[in-house]
């Protein structure tokens, strides 16, 4: 792959050298997951550990990862662990039910994100994006952008899918998803150590709180839309709440499922893709010769005698798509993919046991030594449209793959750049000093202290 070489190395864990032990593992697993893997799973295409709690496999090779989350994903269902963390917290939603209650919910929330739909949106991510970036127009002193993505793709996802109609305080809300994956988005000890599941877990008591707000925000959402339902009847707007509500019964989803599918999206459908928004901008302002283009890119666009419709950029902007996905590269939202095998398995020479905990992680896919150039550097012209036919649909998993790919990888990437183009145009994002953001692996990829940035207008 010929890719210029000036480049920014943005911060990450060192991988270890050597062996650790069960006790730090397991505080290291807790902390941060992220700093725990070593040189082989960054070299390796695949890495077979028997750690104390677990047969472990770490699944690198582009084969190997189409092998479990595609060819023979059959016999794979979501790990153990995974599943104690989630549970809690999203029940039977999108991301953590199996069999027949996936498929139902699959097949209820899939004519939302149609690209019909999904360009539908446009106009309203535009809206939101425009009336947010006010706010900014008068901003004096640093502001933490983490947490701003975090509000603006909340908007973005309460005026989309929710028509506007998202009962509770939107302040409110972000301080209470960074608690709720502060607490309950973390590995606990007596997880991995294969405790009974009725001894409680520390964690989840801590975020009970937080979790407690969101299931009453959803309460009260859904009966404010059904007795819209009820008053207005087919006037209500034909968005993702009113589709879920309409899949209630006998044949389709329970008010449980509903409900703990409205809660996977309000909670963690929105925070992918800030998390990806606020790394974007940080990396941007830490290679300004990236920046550059981008906004040369996004002013000619701009001032065109007619700029195309807002569903039409994610095709029209290129470079800023290639910052966005290179931005998820580096730190990918979900940084880990957790499977477990059903029955014995092989590929190649790999055995992959029943019961085994079988990691695909982005987190070092996407930096793995075998697959990509300079790996651990800022480049986004590895997705320029000369390159990206260079780069294997299994090296590259911001969104996942296979069946349980993510169904709004669309709307995301639409939301991203519609978002990006705005801001961009507007203002000029820098980090003052010489602050390093930390990436640490909670439910997503994480900035340890957020993002504090300066923003000038441009314009």
């Amino acid at each position: 792959m010929d890719i210029v070489q000036t480049a920014f190395i943005p911060p990450a864990p060192v991988p270890r050298t050597g062996p650790v032990g069960t006790l730090r593992l397991i505080r290291t697993i807790y902390r941060n997951p992220l700093e725990l893997w070593g040189e082989p799973s960054y070299n390796e295409p695949w890495v077979s550990i028997d750690w104390s709690f677990a047969h472990t496999i770490i699944a690198n090779d582009p084969g190997l990862i189409r092998h479990v989350l595609v060819d023979n994903a059959k016999n794979y269902k979501m790990a153990a662990v995974r599943q104690r963390i989630l549970r809690p917290i999203l029940r039977d939603g999108l991301l953590t039910a199996e069999g027949e209650t996936w498929r139902r919910s699959r097949k209820a929330m899939a004519p939302v994100f149609t690209p019909r739909h999904i360009y539908g949106f446009a106009e309203a991510m535009k809206r939101t994006t425009e009336t947010f970036a006010k706010r900014y127009e008068a901003l004096t002193e640093p502001t933490d952008v983490s947490r701003d993505m975090t509000m603006l793709t909340y908007d973005i996802l309460a005026e989309t899918l929710f028509s506007g109609e998202i009962a509770g305080d939107p302040d409110q809300f972000s301080h209470e998803v960074d608690r709720l994956f502060e607490t309950m988005g973390r590995v606990d000890p007596l997880d991995l150590l294969g405790a009974p599941n009725w001894l409680p877990r520390f964690t989840q008591i801590r975020g009970r709180r937080a979790l407690a707000f969101f299931r009453q925000i959803v309460a009260n959402t859904i009966v404010m839309r059904k007795n819209r339902m009820d008053r207005e009847g087919d006037k209500v707007p034909n968005d993702f709440l009113t589709l879920l509500l309409k899949a209630e019964g006998p044949d389709g989803l329970s008010r449980g499922e509903i409900e703990d599918n409205i809660i996977t999206f309000i909670g963690a459908g929105h925070e992918t893709t800030a998390r990806a928004l606020g790394w974007t901008l940080y990396l941007l302002a830490k290679a300004p010769w990236e920046r550059d283009l981008i906004e040369a890119e996004i002013d000619a666009f701009m001032d065109q005698r007619q700029v195309p419709p807002s569903y039409a950029w994610l095709d029209a902007l290129p470079l800023t798509r290639a910052a966005f996905e290179e931005a998820m590269r580096l730190y990918p939202p979900a940084p880990s993919i957790n499977r477990e095998p059903i029955e014995d398995d092989q590929y190649m020479d790999l055995e992959l046991p029943k019961g085994a905990a079988v990691l695909v992680m982005p987190w070092t896919v996407h930096r793995h030594r075998l697959y990509w150039d300079n790996p651990d550097a800022f480049m986004p012209s590895r997705f320029h449209p000369e390159n990206r036919d260079k780069i294997d649909r299994f090296q590259y998993l911001p969104f996942g793959a296979g069946p349980r790919v993510c169904i709004g990888a669309s709307f995301a990437l639409q939301e991203a750049i519609i978002a990006l183009e705005i801001l961009l145009h507007r203002f000029r994002f820098d980090m003052p000093g010489s602050y390093k953001p930390w990436p640490v692996q909670k439910l997503t990829t994480q900035p340890d202290r957020g993002l504090p940035m300066t923003v000038a207008p441009r314009r």
